[in-house]
Order: C-alpha cells, then structure tokens, then sequence
C-alpha cells in the first residue's frame, strides 16, 4: 500500500530524461499514484545526446518508468500558455482516471537567450518567459482546482519556482520576474484554497543537475556554484522530484504557502 494509493497526479514539462518533471512522476507513482505527464511535443531531432542515444521519447519514456512502478500513466501535449489545451489536460485526466488530486506547475521556458542585459533582452523572449511560468501555472491551477473543489477531497498543488523567485541578478531579469511571480502567487493561492483543504506550496531549487543547465557545461562555472554551496555540490532532478512528492502526502499537510528552498544550504540574501 501507497501512501498515495488512488490520487491522480498531473506534472506539466515533464518530458526530459533530466528534469525534475521526470522525477516527480516517478517519485510520486513510488507513492501509489496515477500520473498525468505533459510535454509540449518536442522534435526528437532537437533532443540531447544522452536522449538520442537510449532512444528516449519524451513524456512516452516518462510513461513507462511510471508504469515500471506499478502505477497508470498518461500522456498528454500541452501548451500551458493556452486555456483551450489546459481545460483538454484536466477533462483527458478525469476521463481516463476519475479524478485530479495533485497538480505540479513544472513547465517553465528553456534556459538560454533569456539570460542577457536588459538592454538585449527581446520583448518576444520576455513574454515567452511569462506566459509559460506565470500565465500556464495561472491557467493550470484555475482547472485543476475547479475539479478539485467539485471533487470536496482537497489536493495538492506544488509550484516549481526557483531561488531566483527569491533573490535577482544580473542579467536574469525575465526568469527573476517569472520565478518571484510563482513565489507571490504561491501564497495568494493558499491563502483562496486553504479552506477547502487544498495544499499550495513552491518549491525554489538552486543549481540541478539537469537538461536545463547543459547550456552552462559542466566545467568551471558549474563547479564554481557547487562551491558557493555549505555541502560543496549541486542538486539532482531526483532529490527535487522526491520533495515535491514528499509536499503532496499527508505529512505535509501543514506545510501550507510556503515557497522553500531546496539549494544546499545557501544563504539567501534579501
């Protein structure tokens, strides 16, 4: 027996073999539940190596490690960024499983053309950061909890944020925009959904070993963050996914609008 025997997940951006979407499905199915996995239907020609080399196909890979665990899958393409896709994610989901109990707000734009001075910094790039973070958890979270609260069984709902919801740079003006967002809304939603027993928590990682950060190589810029660390090393898209599990089980029931950090022990400044 599970401790989430009959809860119906759904994680959006979890198609990598690196990603903390990944590893939330496969924590969360270790935990008795059905997983709703969502991807946006990449070009396999536009996969990394490691994914090319094992033959990796996106949300249908995740599907079957879900599945390795005993549990049901489904896979979905979704664009979170439009209203008519979310509302066919939740109806596939109650059509398929019968219920929606916890939704993981993961998709977020790839790291990359974003990460420039201000002065350099398209207003397309800019839009496209928001509206994939800020807009598709708005749009998500609106489905997800209209059948929740049909459902009167509660949920959970944990938001993918980042320590850069927490602290800005240099640089990062659009991904800090997009991730302090998800931290504020994270405690306007707990406060909305509090009464009816559903959970809203974001979780703020630092540095995690996944496709994300291939853009940084895996050299002196990414040692140079394990260093800033107490613990002297990066996180894994496991240790993440396992948290994120860990916020939709009862334990953590009164873990309630919190946004924490999962980094290694870095000091936040504010």
């Amino acid at each position: 027996m599970g401790e989430l025997d009959g809860k119906v997940a759904i994680i959006t951006g979890a198609g990598r073999l690196r990603g903390i979407g990944r590893a939330a499905a496969v924590s969360l199915a270790r935990l008795g539940a059905d997983v709703v996995v969502t991807g946006t239907g990449r070009d396999p020609s536009s996969f990394p190596d490691d994914e090319k080399a094992i033959n990796w196909k996106d949300v249908e890979s995740v599907a079957e490690q879900v599945r390795a665990e005993g549990r049901r899958a489904l896979t979905l393409t979704v664009d979170v960024t439009s209203r008519e896709d979310v509302q066919s994610m939740i109806d596939r989901s109650v059509e398929e499983f019968g219920r929606i109990d916890i939704l993981i707000n993961n998709a977020a734009f790839a790291r990359g053309v974003d990460r420039v001075p201000i002065l350099e910094l398209d207003e397309d790039v800019f839009q496209k950061v928001m509206d994939i973070k800020v807009t598709g958890t708005f749009l998500c979270t609106k489905a997800a909890i209209s059948h929740m609260i049909k459902q009167g069984e509660g949920g959970k709902i944990v938001n993918i944020s980042s320590t850069a919801g927490k602290r800005g740079s240099a640089n990062t003006l659009a991904y800090n925009g997009a991730n302090f967002a998800i931290v504020g809304m994270t405690q306007s939603m707990a406060q909305e959904l509090g009464p009816y027993n559903i959970n809203v928590n974001a979780v703020c990682p630092g540095a995690v070993d996944t496709h994300r950060m291939d853009v940084l190589g895996r050299g002196e810029v990414w040692d140079n963050m394990a260093g800033r660390t107490p613990i002297g090393r990066n996180g894994t898209d496991d240790e993440v996914g396992d948290f994120c599990a860990y916020l939709c089980t009862e334990a953590a029931s009164w873990i309630h609008g919190q946004s924490i950090n999962q980094n290694g022990g870095t000091v936040m400044e504010h």
